[in-house]
C-alpha cells in the first residue's frame, strides 16, 4: 500500500506542482493556451468570427495575452490580432515577411514584433523566459495580405505555415494552420512526438476529413482536435466524416470535438 501511495504521487506531483495546460476554441483556427505557468497565447485569434455567438464577450476579455501566433496572412487567421495587441501588448509571433506585412501595412504595434519573436520553417525560438518553444513549421496553402481600400489591394506576406508549440511542463501541440497533406508532416512525427494536434478539416480551402485523417495518422499525435471547418458553408468538412476517416485509417489518436468558448484542461 506504501508504495502504491508513493507510485501515486510520483505520477501525479508534476500536475499538482505545476498545474494544467488549459485551452479554449474560438471556432474556425482560433486557440486560447494558458500554460501551467499562466502564461497567454493566441493562435490565429479571429475571436470575433460568424460562429463565436459570444465572440464579442470573449474579446473583452481577453485583458491578458503574452504572444500572439500567426501561421499566415488571410484575414480569417489575422482576426482581432491588431486589436488584441494594442489592448494588451502581446507580441508577435511569425515569420519576417509576415511580421513585417503586418507592421507595416496591418497596422500591428511595430515595437511588439522582432527578431526575439520571429523564425523561419525548420527554425525554432524559445520564448517566455524559456517557458515555450516554438518550431515554425511549413504548409501547403498561400498567404497574400490584404489591404482594405478602394479599390482594395494584395500584398506579399510571406509563406504560409504552423507551429510545433513544447509548453514547459506541459504538451507539445502542432497546429497545422491552413493546409493540405504533404510529405514532410512525416518527418515533423520523426522528429518529435505531438501530443495535441489542431488540424484542418473543412475542404475547398484545406484539407478536407480523408486527407487530414491520413495526415492524423503520419503525425500519430495522442489528442486530435478538428478545426476550421463548418465558419462557412462552403467548408463542407465536418467533424463526423472526419472521425469515420479516422476510423477508416486506423488511427488510434483520441479525437475530441471541441465546442467553442469551453475550457480543455490538458
Amino acid at each position: 500500500m506504501v508504495r502504491l501511495v508513493i507510485f501515486l504521487l510520483i505520477i501525479t506531483l508534476p500536475s499538482l506542482v505545476y498545474g494544467s495546460t488549459e485551452i479554449m476554441w474560438y471556432g474556425h483556427a482560433s486557440f486560447k493556451i494558458k500554460t501551467p505557468h499562466g502564461k497567454v497565447l493566441l493562435i490565429d485569434p479571429w475571436i470575433v468570427n460568424p460562429v463565436n455567438k459570444d465572440g464579442k464577450k470573449h474579446l473583452e476579455e481577453l485583458n491578458r495575452v503574452d504572444l500572439i501566433l500567426l501561421t499566415h496572412a488571410h484575414g480569417d487567421h489575422i482576426g482581432n490580432a491588431v486589436e488584441i495587441a494594442k489592448k494588451t501588448g502581446a507580441k508577435l509571433v511569425a515569420t519576417f515577411d509576415l511580421g513585417k506585412a503586418m507592421v507595416l501595412h496591418g497596422g500591428f504595434p511595430e515595437t511588439q514584433f522582432g527578431y526575439d519573436t520571429t523564425g523561419n520553417f525548420g527554425g525554432e525560438i524559445t520564448l517566455l523566459d524559456g517557458e515555450i518553444k516554438v518550431l515554425f513549421v511549413p504548409a501547403a496553402h498561400s498567404s497574400g495580405l490584404e489591404i482594405p481600400g478602394t479599390p482594395k489591394s494584395l500584398i506579399y506576406a510571406g509563406n504560409p505555415g504552423g507551429f510545433l508549440i513544447s509548453i514547459k511542463n506541459g504538451p507539445v501541440i502542432y497546429h497545422t494552420g491552413d493546409t493540405d497533406l504533404f510529405e514532410e508532416m512525416k518527418i515533423l512525427s520523426m522528429l518529435h512526438k505531438v501530443d495535441i494536434m489542431m488540424v484542418c478539416i473543412g475542404d475547398k480551402f484545406t484539407m478536407g476529413p480523408k486527407r487530414a485523417a491520413i495526415a492524423t495518422k503520419w503525425i500519430n499525435p495522442r489528442i486530435v482536435i478538428p478545426m476550421h471547418f463548418g465558419t462557412f458553408p462552403i467548408l463542407t468538412g465536418t467533424a463526423e466524416d472526419f472521425e469515420r476517416e479516422l476510423k477508416a485509417q486506423g488511427v488510434k489518436s483520441k479525437l475530441i470535438k471541441m465546442n467553442i468558448g469551453e475550457v480543455y484542461k490538458f
